[in-house]
Parts: C-alpha cells; sequence; structure tokens
C-alpha cells in the first residue's frame, strides 16, 4: 500500500479493524463519481442496518446517524458533508471520508487508479462499546461492500 492512493486511520498493525476490497470497471471514474453511483440507489439491507445500529447505539449515547440519503455531489472538498461522513480529502484519485465518536474512529476511503476502484474501511476503537459494535459490523461490512462493488460493475456495463 506505501504506493497507492489509499489512506488508513493508522498503520495497519495499530488497526483494529481493516478491509479493502477492489474492482475492475468497464471504464474510469472518479472516487466521487463512483461513491454518488453507489450511494444513488442504496441497498435495502442498508437501510435496515442503519435503523438498528441507530436504535441500538442510541441507549450508549451514540448520535444517530440515519445512513444514506441517495444525493449526488458534484463536487466536494475538505469540510464537507457527505451524508454523515466529513470528507477529509478529495481529488481525482482518493475520496477520504471519516466518522469519529468518542468509542471508534472510522475512514472510508473510495480510490481509483485506472479503471480499478478500491474502497478500504479502517477503523480504531476506544472503548468496549466500540469493540463490541465492531463485532457484527465488521463481518457485515464486507459483505455490503463486496455487494455495493458488484452493483457498480454491472450499473457501468450496463
Amino acid at each position: 500500500m506505501a504506493s497507492s492512493n489509499i489512506r488508513v486511520l493508522a498503520p495497519l498493525e495499530t488497526l483494529d479493524y481493516f478491509d479493502s476490497q477492489t474492482v475492475r470497471l468497464p471504464r474510469e471514474v472518479t472516487p466521487l463519481q463512483a461513491w454518488n453511483l453507489i450511494m444513488e440507489d442504496p441497498q435495502p439491507l442498508l437501510k435496515i442496518a442503519f435503523k438498528l445500529r441507530d436504535a441500538v447505539s442510541r441507549g450508549f449515547g451514540v448520535k444517530s446517524i440515519g445512513g444514506f440519503s441517495g444525493m449526488s455531489k458534484e463536487t466536494v472538498r475538505a469540510g464537507d458533508y457527505l451524508d454523515f461522513f466529513l470528507v477529509e480529502h478529495s481529488d481525482d484519485t482518493t475520496l477520504v471520508l471519516t466518522e469519529r465518536d468518542r468509542h471508534l474512529d472510522v475512514m472510508t476511503c473510495v480510490s481509483v487508479e485506472g479503471q480499478e476502484v478500491s474502497i478500504t474501511s479502517s477503523v480504531t476503537v476506544h472503548n468496549a462499546f466500540g469493540t463490541a459494535y465492531m463485532l457484527p459490523v465488521g463481518i457485515a461490512h464486507k459483505v455490503i461492500v463486496r455487494n455495493m462493488l458488484r452493483r457498480l460493475q454491472r450499473k457501468l456495463a450496463a
């Protein structure tokens, strides 16, 4: 990863969660275009997962995030928001999104290299709730991202 445009929260050996998945698309897109295409029609499973997440987390003092709106943005820059994610960096090859709270820090990086798009997620937890939260989320996240990337491939192949 040293020579790639993928960004993570911290050195890999110090992360509590790490997942990176890559697909080859029929044509090149920017990271923001990939994000918009993926999020314009969020998976039904995601809506259910976010409602459950918000209901459970609320009892532990975690703010509700509501999930993804499906709204596209033409441009973003550091300091903007894409739904609940803070945009920390955006250029033609990398989109870095974060959500940080007292329980955990999450970074999602959408990066492109030619026709390949990668979604990389890295997490550091701060307490027992963060650790417990990541047990089911870590498993589900891999499946959800895999499905997102497959849907993106099909969308661009049509």
